[in-house]
């Protein structure tokens, strides 16, 4: 339902813009172009009031859709939220508080394997026995 209130929303905001690129610009549709006798349909005058005619239809049945599509997406969205998929979701104790999740993620979770660092490899340059080391001596 939504992809087709969508593709009727385009096909409204395509006709809206052609309408509105099709009207006069000298300010007719305000009552303050000139020029132009009788008040035929098919005067000047005439088709100036049936295209700003069609541009108020077109500009209602635009919101109309909006609106439609914003309260539908939101019921459909309800239930879920974008955090959702960033953070994990709290847990909810009896007394209604929520609290954090009580497990981080580990480093090395987040880190592409590329990016992480060797876990054999010692982080210092001191020997791998327990034997204590000799200053260097001075001579």
């Amino acid at each position: 339902m939504e992809n087709v209130l969508l593709v009727v929303l385009l096909l409204l905001a395509l006709t809206l813009i052609g309408v509105v690129l099709l009207q006069r610009s000298e300010g007719g549709g305000l009552g303050m172009g000139g020029g132009g006798g009788g008040g035929g349909v098919m005067s000047s005058r005439g088709a100036a009031s049936a295209l700003s005619k069609l541009t108020w239809v077109l500009g209602i049945a635009f919101l109309g859709a909006s609106l439609a599509l914003t309260i539908i997406s939101a019921q459909n969205s309800a239930d879920s939220s974008v955090t959702d998929l960033i953070a994990p979701a709290e847990e909810t104790t009896d007394t209604g508080a929520t609290q954090a999740p009580t497990t981080l993620p580990d480093a090395s979770d987040l880190l592409p394997e590329s990016d992480a660092p060797a876990t054999d490899t010692p982080a210092t340059d001191a020997p791998a026995s327990d034997a204590p080391v000799a200053p260097p001596r001075a001579d």
